[in-house]
């Protein structure tokens, strides 16, 4: 098809020759005039001014024919254009095929511009490791352009070329906090021809909040005007509920009619995500995925909203509705659009996008009305909004990138055709190319991108422009606005062509609808049926947001990152590539989703990416995650300090009556000082606190926290050197039941009484240890209790205690015996009574019995373990309480555990209770254990390695047959309670002996 005739240039052609043969003529007679003319009597500078006004003349006298001309072939090939589209029209399928075949010619032609051209993403606010960065990265450098990032536009290199005006991109992406600058850069340089933003400039302003009252609404032009949107819609602070509808809104409410039942009304808030790919004209889609609340939910959830309608109002019902959402939202962004200033006038960014959400609420009625609407897509009200929402918002975000940027192949398309020069593209502006619709590149452009999204919508359904009702009030807008006189007639025939192409594929797509078998396959499929073939993660996402190394690649299988000391938890979710794949953490049958605590020094996470297709479910591939969490900040003690001092972190108020956080101790410069008590402590329970030097106690990042202690009010707890303990120890058997913090303290003293630590387990069963003190002390333990049983096969406290007794024979009948029981939070008044009547029983009521109170622990929501709530956590203190009362009413020895982890909860090590404040690891030179050990004695704390703490590996490893193999116990509050048991079990040495202070 072509917009001139063949007579129409055959006749310009003849019309350019005879004007041109007329023109020659007229001159070759003016210069014979004028040659004559000299010879009588003009000199020789007249003359070259006769020449200039002769050649002027006629220079304008033919640019004056060449300008009719072309206006007369201008007409010509109008006035066909204008009947070609209309045969068109009648012919769609005539429409597609040629919109088809120069979608290919375009391509070859701009292959270097998109296939190859460069897309910007402007970060704004955002992370450039955040997970919607790296989604629009990658799925960008899938469709093949090399993305940049910057943060705003004004520090985009390729944004600010002098040389080519930055216009060598392609895409310009502009995330939160970056709008104002995108905005900047569309109003002072146009975006180029097939350059696309992310942000419409006509909506930049008509949603805007004026006084509570959308911006768009106080516009004169729609006075009189009744449209289903509340005015407070825009505000930032509006929230998308259900409400009393206000007397406007009642005009749009319609009654349910001919519904099956009352509980079929709709009653719900729906959140709808519309995809605006052009504002002039309008051409929109909206995602099939919506977030629904009904008045009976909580939270909101998504679904299909076709689904959704049909499951609450039935077949046709659920098409009405849906219709009259179409039409609500089409006219409220035809209202908007008429609005804008860019209406009037020639767009400044024919084929920018805008992400939107309407929140459309129902209240008995078809007829919705939006009471939100935001630009971008939001997912607030969902469960888990942190994960849900941002989940699905990258799910739709990927969707649209994929819509809008079709991946092509360059070479495929840059071999077929060779590259079109200058000339062809004058000829391809003027319609004597492919292009014989005569639009303009973008408008061109836009038809084909529309074709296109028709052809292949995914997840996406047309909204606007669909063929108009009668009584379609942004019909009548938009057509108005269509008829400008400055499109000069082709701005109502691309409409024209838009409504053609969406009737032939609405037609085309009739008998395709979400119940076909095909639809039903693919729900199969998203359900998670079937085998998992593509065994990889397509992102990692965690709360706190962690910034892994390497960036996160679905192909990269260890990552690690690092987190301060403030940070104990993390929640992590890996979500994989297919749905058919199953995702368990750390082992088979592990959580999907977790929170994991991060203790101090070096975690590690394993990520199982299942097949679950068959009855024996199969690990494809493990991705591992070492994260690292740094020590408290801390700064060396300078000459000038102050002693600070504190009884529980304000992070977790265990006493409420009790201050938190560092205060001063008057009167006291030194640990010295601190520790001058005058008198040892009579009991393992005296009240104290931890004192810490500080250059000011209203910061505690200007402590040195390397040298922390634990002091009592007043007293002290003898500290016993390597001779003295050993003594003490001699001839002992010392007896541990508990969970594995005691355990922690038993390793703790074998590793102070040897010097090292030749041998280590994570027992969970009974174990006992002769070689210690040169095979004159004994050490055995027995785990309770074991959780991990069921309950009818787990065994009793009495039955635990008694098989420790028996492995532990023979026993003597006095202190030389000694019995440590104790742990977390599973110790009560009935254990310290069945200890009682057991070594009653046992003739063993004379040995000592050093009872190790409960502890922090089990105060951070992790899955999987029982979580306290703050006050069940506040309840142990008084808990505690009772035990150290009894226990002491019994005779026996008492470790209050709970106030001295209680101030330092934060430092727990690995374990998913956070009640460990000790880890066992291997140490790389035996001979170096014996000079750490005697560090750590100087003020009851374990400063031996602190460099270690933070390199030591996390994992536990094996104890080996080796004997140059030694282990170290290390954790510096695990530290100060085992030093005060070996006080207390070494009292009467302790009272008779020179000992040093803790």
């Amino acid at each position: 098809m072509r917009c001139l005739t063949a007579s129409a240039q055959r006749e310009g052609g003849v019309s350019l020759l005879s004007v041109m043969r007329n023109v020659y003529a007229e001159v070759g007679m003016l210069f014979r005039g004028i040659w004559t003319l000299r010879r009588r009597c003009c000199t020789g500078p007249l003359l070259l001014l006769g020449i200039a006004v002769g050649l002027f003349y006629h220079t304008v006298t033919m640019d004056r024919d060449r300008t009719e001309f072309k206006s007369s072939q201008r007409d010509q090939r109008n006035k066909s254009a204008v009947f070609d589209y209309k045969v068109l029209l009648k012919n769609p399928e005539r429409l597609v095929s040629l919109l088809e075949a120069s979608q290919t010619d375009s391509s070859v032609h701009h292959s270097k511009h998109s296939c190859a051209g460069k897309a910007i993403i402007l970060t704004g606010q955002h992370a450039p490791t955040d997970t919607e960065v790296q989604l629009y990265q990658r799925v960008l450098q899938q469709q093949g352009y090399q993305v940049d990032q910057a943060r705003y536009a004004e520090t985009s290199a390729s944004l600010r070329q002098d040389r080519r005006d930055g216009r060598d991109w392609s895409v310009l992406i502009c995330l939160k906090g970056s709008e104002k600058s995108c905005l900047r850069k569309i109003n002072l340089a146009h975006p180029q021809h097939r350059q696309r933003v992310n942000i419409i400039p006509a909506f930049a302003g008509a949603f805007l909040d004026m006084g509570g009252v959308c911006r768009f609404l106080t516009d004169s032009q729609l006075s009189g005007v009744t449209l289903p949107i509340r005015p407070s819609a825009c505000a930032f602070s509006t929230s998308p509920q259900e409400g009393t509808p206000n007397a406007d809104e009642d005009e749009w409410r319609q009654p349910i009619t001919h519904s099956r039942s009352d509980d079929q009304d709709l009653n719900v808030t729906v959140n709808v995500y519309v995809l605006v790919t052009s504002a002039t004209p309008l051409t929109a889609f909206v995602h099939r995925t919506a977030l629904v609340k009904t008045h009976l939910d909580k939270t909101s959830y998504a679904t299909e909203f076709q689904a959704f309608f049909r499951e609450r109002l039935g077949p046709v019902l659920s098409l009405e509705a849906i219709e009259h959402m179409n039409h609500v939202i089409s006219d409220i962004l035809k209202a908007a659009l008429l609005t804008t200033k860019e209406s009037s006038s020639s767009p400044r960014c024919q084929l920018c996008f805008q992400l939107m959400t309407f929140s459309l609420h129902y209240n008995s009625s078809l007829h919705p009305v939006v009471v939100k609407l935001q630009t971008d897509l939001h997912f607030d009200g969902m469960k888990d909004p942190h994960f849900d929402g941002r989940i699905a918002k990258e799910y739709m975000l990927e969707d649209v990138l994929k819509l809008l940027f079709p991946a092509c192949n360059s070479k495929v398309v840059e071999s077929s055709l060779p590259f079109r020069t200058q000339e062809e593209n004058q000829k391809y502006g003027d319609c004597e190319g492919p292009n014989s619709l005569c639009l303009p590149p973008d408008e061109m452009h836009l038809l084909q991108q529309f074709n296109q999204h028709l052809k292949s919508p995914g997840p996406f359904q047309l909204l606007y422009p669909i063929s108009p009702l009668p009584d379609d009030l942004g019909h009548d807008l938009i057509q108005t606005e269509s008829l400008s006189a400055q499109d000069y007639g082709w701005r109502p025939a691309l409409m024209a062509l838009l409504q053609e192409l969406s009737l032939y594929y609405t037609r085309k797509h009739q008998t395709e609808s979400f119940d076909d078998p095909k639809s039903l396959e693919a729900s199969d499929t998203l359900s998670g049926k079937g085998r998992c073939v593509d065994p990889h993660l397509r992102q990692l996402y965690t709360d706190p947001p962690l910034v892994l190394m390497p960036a996160f690649n679905a192909w990269e299988k260890v990552y690690r990152a690092e987190v301060p000391f403030d940070v104990i938890t993390i929640r992590i979710r890996p979500e994989p590539v297919s749905p058919n794949c199953h995702i368990h953490l750390d082992e088979h049958r592990g959580p999907r989703m977790a929170n994991y605590p991060v203790g101090l020094g070096n975690s590690r996470i394993n990520i199982l990416v299942m097949d679950e297709s068959e009855a024996e479910p199969v690990v494809m591939t493990i991705y591992t995650l070492h994260i690292y969490r740094e020590s408290r900040p801390s700064l060396p003690m300078f000459d000038e300090y102050v002693m600070c001092s504190f009884v529980q972190d304000c992070g977790l108020i265990v006493r409420p009556d009790q201050p938190c956080g560092l205060e001063s101790i008057p009167g006291m410069r030194s640990s010295e000082e601190a520790q001058a008590s005058p008198q040892p402590c009579l009991s393992g329970d005296e009240p104290g606190r931890w004192v810490v030097p500080c250059l000011s106690c209203s910061d505690n990042r200007t402590c040195d926290w390397r040298e922390v202690a634990w002091q009592p009010d007043s007293c002290y707890h003898p500290l016993l050197d390597q001779p003295q303990l050993q003594t003490c120890m001699m001839d002992r058997k010392v007896l541990f039941i508990g969970d594995s913090t005691n355990r922690g303290m038993m390793y703790y003293l074998m590793e102070r009484v040897n010097t090292t630590l030749e041998d280590w387990d994570k027992a969970h069963d009974t174990i006992v240890y002769h070689n210690l003190n040169q095979g004159r002390t004994i050490a055995s333990y027995s785990y309770y209790p074991q959780f991990w049983l069921p309950k009818a096969q787990r065994p009793t406290f009495q039955r635990a205690l008694q098989q420790l007794l028996e492995r532990s024979q023979p026993l003597e009948n006095s202190p030389q015996t000694v019995l440590v029981a104790g742990g977390v939070q599973w110790l009560n008044l009935n254990h310290l009574r069945t200890i009682q009547q057991v070594l009653q029983r046992e003739g063993l009521e004379k040995i000592m019995v050093v009872v190790k109170s409960l502890g922090m622990g089990f105060h951070l929501p992790v899955d999987g373990i029982r979580s306290l709530p703050l006050n069940g956590v506040q309840g142990l203190y008084n808990v505690n309480k009772n035990i150290l009362e009894s226990a002491k009413h019994l005779g026996y020895e008492v470790i209050d555990t709970l106030s001295i982890t209680m101030g330092r909860y934060k430092e727990f090590l690995q374990g998913r209770c956070a009640c460990h404040f000790h880890e066992v690891y291997k140490l790389p030179f035996p001979t170096a254990a014996f000079q750490r050990n005697l560090k750590i004695l100087k003020r009851g704390e374990d400063s031996r390695n602190s460099a270690n703490e933070q390199t030591g590996p996390r994992e536990h490893e094996e104890p080996s047959s080796q004997p140059d193999v030694s282990y170290h116990v290390k954790g510096p509050v695990n530290a100060v309670y085992s030093e005060i048991l070996l006080s207390r079990i070494c009292v009467n040495h302790a009272i008779n002996g020179t000992l040093r202070q803790q």
